[in-house]
């Protein structure tokens, strides 16, 4: 389990990393590519790696005492 957490943990720290990304690209207007979709895309994924994070390590801490 706490592998398990480890890993959402760092899956969800990329995800916000994308999604700041995304929002870069889109405010410079390098491209002509509209990334509205992917970055609601991109904050949901985040948004269930963070729920899933919170859950395992109340789990965790729950199964500890």
């Amino acid at each position: 389990r706490k592998d398990f957490l480890s890993k959402i943990s760092i899956s969800s720290k990329e995800a916000r990393e994308t999604r700041y990304r995304l929002q870069l690209l889109q405010e410079s207007e390098i491209t002509d590519i509209k990334y509205t979709q992917y970055i609601e895309d991109i904050t949901e994924i985040a948004n269930i790696l963070t729920k899933i994070v919170k859950t395992t390590s109340q789990s965790l801490k729950k199964n500890a005492n």
